[in-house]
Order: structure tokens, then C-alpha cells, then sequence
């Protein structure tokens, strides 16, 4: 059987929860548990369940209250009379407050270290689910919740102490903020809050967090800030406190596989000790060599060797550097992967590509931590991404010698060569069996000859004899002698043309024109259904020829239904591409591609967002041939998005005209918070449009760039970008789109506090939208302006045009709109005490952002409703909300989840 206090006074057996029956016999029962395995009096049990007025029978109602509960509590349980009054058998950590006061004593044991104390006190927070003996009347119950709210406070501050001291400020930062909303005058908290903002690099916070407590102290108690809090802001102003303690983080361990076959390169392994060793200067290797030759291999070999060296992680990132769609990772991407890898959470970090580059540095200082940098195109690719931390190595990659790291940042060059004779005999040994290649040595020689030597070439003619090992060498090497002839001229000594030709020869003619147009696409992989709208074939032959080039080593299908080439087979099927194929069926092949992307886009798109108003796009029928895909739930089109994000993105970059492309993937992109992606993408549709000249998609392009630069709060970029937009908007006579303009305005201000110069903003977009009758957008700029009007503290004026937008879009059947005005409503009735409206207006709001498909601002709306129900005093209520808004943002995969979830923590 389990007793509960906190939250109230509960009795679960088995689980199931039993009926502990009136408030005052609840209390009865709860002035037993406090002492359990103790006689409690009499005499003590009438002062804690009537203080100091008992009734005169008080004796007499309470034999009746025992005689109940021994009933309720069963045979199990003894209520037992003693001479010195009722004992209550039970082992005190049935009973949830003795279970938290038990653990967050242990935390005191002197052989605790920070992590082990932190653990148990976060244990027995875990347990405080609400106030002890809620809603039990009297003065001891509140004597009682006061004892218990004491020893809570001083476990939150133990906990958040080895918190720091562990180096997680993050943490604390995200659990203290509702701690001292429920302890407003708890001054230690309040320092500890700032301690962690500050080591968290935030120093600013911390000063302004202490302007805040200070003004709160004057006004509720007529003091100042105490000797510890002081002290802090103190230490702040000194820079006496450190900043950016080393954090818990995730241990990546991302190397790829160990290359398969790998044979000699014994001095370059050696080259690579010296020059990656422990204390060795700069810890920065530069292996350069050919395409094919086998850089990645050396690379992940010695990385293989030597990861026990580097127990904090290991890290792979491909930096396609010379990927001949012609996308290398930017230096964003690339810092945000390496963030991820180590787990970082999304409120730590920031939005600038310098303060997240800083914070990747501050995280593996004092680390020992391998970065491998894989195909980087040149010194500004890498450069950002070089820890510059004394114990971390770095290992890069590259086709050129990258002098500018060796130059400016110590980097020291491995250079590779052909393989030798011996070693490349070593190699095919190790693929196909030491007796197979020494039975036939010329063929083994000639072979190598005509691979000149060449890691990849050997390995693509190995894989080759391996599927066919009932064909001799001297076959396949006569066959390889063969192919040369389609390439007269070519250097044998460096061009794998002749390996590569000599499997795409052998393809059917079907297979060999698919595998050209694969060529035409950008990467880094792609799908199925993409693959049938660029082939123009029917699905069955596709899967087919896939099937095909995959037997011969040409395609790789790394993930169901996705498939990949190696980026020298991309570059080789691009040059066929280029020599087989007129100009005029390459752009009809690309415009396939483009409108797969498209469409399928504009469907998963549709199912994210069910509301287009603002929508500038017309899409053209299909082209022939293009079978786009077809989700049909709103789960399956965010899918979607997910798996093709890499490709949509690098078909942005390489595209004529991405802007239809880009609008598609404007919302997904918020929805996830990839705002520098969102930036990037935007940019590209910008130029596309200027190119265009079109002055209605550069005032689209120009005011979702600018949305772009408001989520980033980059706002002197914003206000450029939507008055770019706004003046084409004003000289197109696009009433409509100068309104929705003048609504990213007032959004920018409003996330300025500047509330006034918002309304200002928000009224405009409602006369424009009057003056087009654009009835949608008149009832959502009166809820704009309604809601401004609340943001400057006129809460009479919101209520009234919140009610008049929602009797509008009541009557335009506007759900969406609904849901928005909703949302408004139930603030403004917040914040005039109607609790009850309130809540109405939030759970109505919460079932119109269901039906129509936007996730996140039913989460949204969830939230605001658990904050209802926490101000009301309904606790429960309040977490039940929080928990399915974050539910939904965690299958959003949306990084305010988090935050939803350190609110939700005891």
C-alpha cells in the first residue's frame, strides 16, 4: 500500500486509488502518516485536526474517523491503539514525504560526489507532486506544508549547486525560473538562477534578473537584496565568476565503418601518430591526395586505431566538399551537425553562425574529442570547424592541399600517392582470397596496370570478380584492356573513367540511360518515387534498373528505397549526361525533377498548413512524366519533408527558377526552427525572383526573407526585407500583400516589446484589408489589433475586437482564424481574472488548430491552457495540458518541447 501527502492526502493499494473520504477524515489520516511507526496521542490528534476549538464530542468523531480508515486501509494495515495513543504500522517510505526527505538526506553523505548528490535530490524532487496536505484545513496542516516547503527549498538549492558544479547550467537555467514563480522571495534561488545564467554566458540576463528580484524585494518587503545575492551581482560585475563551465555532453561516436580491405599505407599511419600524438603541437592532419585514392580510408583506419585515445567522442562529417551537384556543406550546417553530435539542447543554442562556432569551442575545451572532416573543398570549409582545443585532433581530407591550414593553422600535410605494386596485390588479396590472386599472377598484374594502382579502381574491379567468381582474372582483365579504347587519351595513371566505363558498359541500354540522368540529379541521395518522375518510367521498370546498377557496384541503395552514388560516380554519370544527352532533354529531365519536389511539396505542404490565404502560387499541370507522391496525413507529409530535406535543399541551391520549390518549404522550416536554413533558401528565391523581375514573387520572397530575419531576431535585417517587400507590394497596387506586410511588422515589434508601434502597424493592415474587402484578413488584423491592445495593457478594447474578428470568421467558416482569435480570447480573459472564459476560449482553440492540422499551435494554444488552469490553482489540471502540448511538439520535433518538459519536472 502507498500513502501520498503530497498534492494532497491519497491511499493507492495495488495501484488503484482508494477513497480516503471527507477533508477532515483525510486529515485524521494525514496527522497519522507524518509519524508513522509512532504512537501519536490523543491529545496531539485533536490539536492537529481541530487546533485549538475542538467540538465538544471531538473525541467521540474521532474514534468514528479511525474506525473508517482501519476499514478503508484493510487487514494489511494495523491503526493500532497503545497506551500513548494511535501507532500507524507502516514503513515509513510507503508514504511519499518521508520517501523525499529519506533521499534528499542521503544527498548530505560526505561520500557523495556532485553527480551521485545531484541524482538523488533530483529523485526526490521527482516525488513533490504537488503541496503537502492541499486544500486540508487548519493551522497545523499549514504548519505542515510551511516545514515541507523549507525542506523542498533546500533541496532545489543542493540540487542546483552540484548542478554547476557539474557544469550543466543549461539545466538549472531551465528548472529554476517555475521554482521561483512557486517561491518568489527566496533569495538563493535567485542567485543560483544567476549563477547559471552567467556560466551559461549570459551575464546580461543575470544583471537584469537581479534589477527584477531587487525591485520585487523593495515593493513586497521593503528590503534589499540579502549578503548572498548581492555578492553575486558582485562577482558578475567583477568578472569574478566562470563562465561556460565544461557541460555534460552526449559521446559521439559517428566514425564510419573500417574500410574493408585496407592494405598498406603503413609509413602514412605512422605519419599520422606522429603527427596526432598526445602533446603533439597544432593536432591537425591533412591528408590530400587524387580522387579514388584513398584518403577517407586512411583516414577512418587510423581513426579506427586510435579512438580509445579520445574517450569523449568521435566524430565523422562529410563535408562533400567537391560533390558535383555542387553543394558542399556550409559552414552552418556543419556547425550545427557537430552541436547535435554532442546533444546540445536547442535553447543553448544561439543563432548566430560566430556565438554557435564559440559555443562548439567551449564544449570540447578540455576535451579529447576526434574530428574527422571528410572531402572538405578548401581552408574557409574547415576552418571553422577546428576546435582549437589543446587535447582534441583533428584529421581532414581533401583533393588540394588545403596550404591555408597549413599555413595559418598549424596543420601538417599527409600526402598520398598511387598505391605500390605490392600493396595494391595486397589489397586485392584481402578482397578476394590470397589463393585466387596467386594463382593467376599476370592477370593480377594486369589488372593493376590498369587500374593504375588506384585504391578505388581496384576496389571496384575486386566487387566486380567477387559477384562473378566463376570468372577467371585473365577474363576480367582482358575485359578491362577492352574498355580502355572508349577513353583514347585519357591518363591511365589518375582516371578511373576506364573502371567506371567498363561496369557502365556492361549495363543494359536501359539501365546505362537511367544511370546517366541520376547523373542530372543533385543529391546527396534520392528516393524511389523521385527516381520514377526523372526517368519517366513506370515503377516497376525503375525498381528494376535500380536493381541493376546496385549488382554493379554503381548505385547504392543505403537506406530502403533511397539510393547514392559515390561522388566520383555522380561526377562520371554527369560527364555521360553531358555527352549523351542534347541540352534540350537535360533541362526536360531537370524540370521532372523540379516538379516532383514541387508538387509532391505543394501536397505535404497543404496537409501542414491547411490555411493558404496568402498563397502567391499557381502551380502548372504536372509535366509528363512526373508522378509526384502523394501523402495523405499530416504525419506522413512532415515526413516527407524530413527525409527529403537534405535534396530539397540542394535542389534549391542548383535550380533555375527554386521559387515555387522554396515556398513550399517555407512553413516546414519554421516548423522545425531551421530558421538558418529558412534563410538560406529564401536568399536563393530572392535572387531567382529578381532575376525574374516577376514584383510579386520579389514582394513574397522579400516578406517570408524578412519573416526568416524576425525568428532569427535579426531585426535591422527584417526591417529591410519587409520594406523591400512593402514597396513592391505599394508600386504593384497589391493592397492585399502590402496588408499581410504591415502584419510582419507588428509581429517583428511585438517580439521588440515595442506594442505600441505594433498596434500602429497591426490597424494599418485592418484599413487595407477593409479597402480590398479581404474579409480574412480584416477579421485577422482585428485580432491583431485586439491583441496588441492587451499587449499595452487595454484589455477592454482587446476583448472587443478579438469578439468582433470572431464573429467574422465565425461567419467565413474561418477555423484557422477561429483557432488564432481563440488563442487571443482566452489571454485577455486571463488576464481579467475570467478563469472559467478563459479556459473555454484555450480548449476551444486547442479542438479548431486539431481539426485543422496545425500541430503546433494546438501545442501552443495547450500550453496557455495549462497556464490557465496553474493560475486558477488547478496544478493537475495545469500538467495534464503541458504534457500533450509537449507530446505534440515532441513529434513536431520542435525544440520548445524541451522547455514544455522542465516545466513538467517536480
Amino acid at each position: 500500500m502507498e500513502f501520498r501527502l503530497f498534492g494532497g492526502v491519497d491511499v493507492l493499494s495495488a495501484g488503484r486509488l482508494l477513497d480516503a473520504g471527507s477533508p477532515r477524515q483525510r486529515l485524521v489520516l494525514a496527522a497519522l502518516l507524518v509519524d508513522p511507526g509512532r504512537a501519536v496521542t490523543i491529545e496531539t490528534l485533536v490539536d492537529r485536526v481541530w487546533d485549538e476549538d475542538p467540538p465538544p464530542a471531538a473525541r467521540n468523531v474521532l474514534y468514528a474517523h479511525l474506525s473508517r480508515i482501519r476499514r478503508i486501509l484493510g487487514p494489511d494495515v494495523k491503526v493500532e491503539r497503545r497506551q500513548t495513543g494511535y501507532l500507524l504500522g507502516i514503513d515509513p517510505d510507503q508514504v511519499d514525504l518521508h520517501r523525499f526527505w529519506h533521499l534528499a538526506d542521503q544527498a548530505s553523505n560526505p561520500e557523495y560526489g556532485a553527480q551521485d548528490r545531484s541524482s538523488q535530490l533530483a529523485k526526490a524532487l521527482e516525488l513533490w507532486q504537488g503541496t503537502p496536505l492541499a486544500n486540508l484545513p487548519g493551522a497545523w496542516a499549514a504548519q505542515v506544508r510551511d516545514r515541507w516547503d523549507r525542506r523542498r527549498v533546500d533541496a532545489i538549492v543542493q540540487w542546483a549547486e552540484s548542478e554547476l558544479r557539474l557544469g550543466n547550467a543549461a539545466t538549472v537555467i531551465a528548472e529554476l525560473p517555475d521554482l521561483i514563480a512557486v517561491y518568489p522571495l527566496v533569495e538563493p534561488l535567485e542567485a543560483l538562477l544567476m549563477r547559471a545564467l552567467h556560466a551559461a554566458g549570459r551575464p546580461a540576463e543575470a544583471l537584469d534578473r537581479y534589477a527584477l528580484v531587487q525591485r520585487r524585494l523593495v515593493e513586497e518587503l521593503g528590503a534589499d537584496p540579502g549578503i548572498e545575492l548581492s555578492e553575486v551581482h558582485r562577482s558578475i560585475l567583477r568578472g569574478e565568476l566562470p563562465v561556460q563551465p565544461a557541460a555534460r555532453l552526449a559521446v559521439p561516436a559517428q566514425l564510419p565503418p573500417d574500410t574493408f580491405g585496407f592494405a598498406g599505407r603503413v609509413s602514412h599511419l605512422r605519419r599520422l601518430d606522429g603527427i596526432l600524438a598526445n602533446g603533439a603541437k597544432g593536432g591537425i592532419a591533412v591528408v590530400s591526395g587524387t580522387a579514388g585514392v584513398g584518403k577517407t580510408a586512411l583516414a577512418l583506419r587510423w581513426a579506427h586505431q586510435a579512438r580509445d585515445r579520445f574517450p569523449d567522442g568521435q566524430i565523422y562529417l562529410n563535408l562533400r566538399g567537391f560533390d558535383p551537384g555542387g553543394t558542399p556543406v556550409s559552414p552552418a550546417e556543419a556547425v550545427r551537425t557537430l552541436l547535435d553530435a554532442f546533444a546540445v539542447e536547442p535553447e543553448r543554442i544561439p543563432a548566430g553562425l560566430e556565438a554557435q562556432i564559440g559555443l562548439y569551442r567551449s564544449l570540447v575545451a578540455d576535451r579529447r574529442v576526434l574530428i574527422v572532416l571528410d572531402n572538405v573543398a578548401d581552408a574557409d570549409q574547415a576552418r571553422p570547424l577546428l576546435p582549437g582545443a589543446r587535447e582534441c585532433r583533428v584529421v581532414v581530407t581533401s583533393r588540394n592541399q588545403l596550404r591555408g591550414l597549413l599555413t595559418a593553422d598549424g596543420a601538417q600535410p599527409v600526402t598520398l600517392d598511387l598505391l605500390s605494386i605490392s600493396e595494391a596485390r595486397s589489397l586485392l588479396a584481402q578482397r578476394l582470397g590470397a589463393d585466387r590472386v596467386s594463382a593467376e599472377p599476370a592477370a593480377v598484374d594486369e589488372i593493376i596496370t590498369h587500374c593504375a594502382r588506384l585504391p578505388l579502381a581496384l576496389s571496384i574491379v575486386a566487387a566486380r570478380a567477387v559477384t562473378y567468381p566463376e570468372f577467371s582474372l585473365g577474363v576480367l582483365a582482358s575485359e578491362l584492356r577492352a574498355g580502355l579504347d572508349e577513353f583514347a587519351g585519357a591518363d591511365s595513371a589518375t582516371d578511373v573513367r576506364v573502371v567506371f566505363s567498363w561496369s557502365y558498359l556492361r549495363l543494359s541500354p536501359e539501365a546505362a540511360r537511367l544511370f546517366r540522368l541520376l547523373g542530372l540529379h543533385p543529391g546527396p541521395d534520392i528516393g524511389l518515387p523521385a527516381v520514377v518522375s526523372l526517368a519517366a518510367e513506370a515503377p516497376r521498370q525503375v525498381r528494376r534498373l535500380l536493381g541493376e546498377l546496385c549488382a554493379a557496384h554503381l548505385l547504392t541503395e543505403h537506406a530502403p528505397g533511397r539510393y547514392t552514388f559515390h561522388d566520383l560516380l555522380r561526377a562520371y554519370a554527369a560527364e555521360l549526361a553531358l555527352a549523351e544527352h542534347p541540352e534540350p532533354e537535360r533541362r526536360e529531365v531537370s524540370q521532372r525533377m523540379l516538379d516532383h519536389y514541387v508538387h509532391t511539396g505543394y501536397l505535404a505542404d497543404g496537409l501542414l498548413n491547411t490555411r493558404r490565404d496568402d498563397d502567391p502560387t499557381v502551380l502548372a499541370e504536372v509535366t509528363p512524366g512526373v508522378a509526384p507522391e502523394c501523402p495523405s496525413s499530416y504525419d506522413e507529409g512532415l515526413d516527407w519533408f524530413t527525409t527529403e530535406l537534405p535534396v530539397l535543399l540542394s535542389v534549391v541551391r542548383t535550380a533555375t527558377d527554386p521559387w515555387q520549390l522554396v515556398w513550399t518549404m517555407t512553413r516546414f522550416l519554421a516548423y522545425r526552427g531551421l530558421w538558418q536554413e529558412s534563410l538560406d533558401a529564401l536568399g536563393v528565391a530572392v535572387a531567382a525572383a529578381d532575376r525574374s523581375g516577376d514584383q510579386a514573387r520579389q514582394a513574397f520572397a522579400y516578406r517570408y526573407l524578412g519573416c526568416a530575419h524576425i525568428r532569427l531576431g535579426q531585426y535591422d535585417d527584417a526591417r529591410v526585407q519587409l520594406q523591400a517587400a512593402l514597396d513592391r507590394y505599394s508600386a504593384s497596387g497589391d493592397t492585399v500583400g502590402a496588408a499581410h506586410t504591415h502584419r510582419h511588422f507588428a509581429w517583428m515589434l511585438d517580439r521588440q516589446a515595442a506594442h505600441a508601434e505594433a498596434l500602429e502597424h497591426a490597424e494599418l493592415a485592418l484599413a487595407l484589408f477593409e479597402a480590398a474587402g479581404h474579409r480574412a484578413g480584416q477579421a485577422r488584423s482585428l485580432n491583431a489589433v485586439g491583441w496588441f491592445h492587451a499587449m499595452v495593457g487595454d484589455y477592454v478594447d482587446a476583448l472587443r475586437n478579438c469578439e468582433l474578428a470572431l464573429e467574422l470568421q465565425t461567419g467565413l467558416a474561418d477555423r484557422f482564424g477561429q483557432a488564432e482569435t481563440l488563442d487571443s480570447l482566452g489571454y485577455v480573459q486571463l488576464r481579467l481574472g475570467r478563469f472559467a472564459e478563459a479556459m473555454d476560449s484555450y480548449e476551444r482553440g486547442v479542438a479548431l488548430f486539431q481539426a485543422v492540422g496545425d500541430h503546433y499551435n494546438q501545442a501552443d494554444t495547450l500550453a496557455s491552457l495549462g497556464d490557465v488552469h496553474h493560475a486558477a490553482g488547478d496544478d493537475e489540471s495545469a500538467r495534464i495540458a503541458w504534457a500533450r502540448a509537449a507530446d505534440v511538439l515532441e513529434r513536431l520535433g520542435h525544440p520548445d518541447a524541451d522547455t514544455l518538459r522542465a516545466r513538467l519536472a517536480p
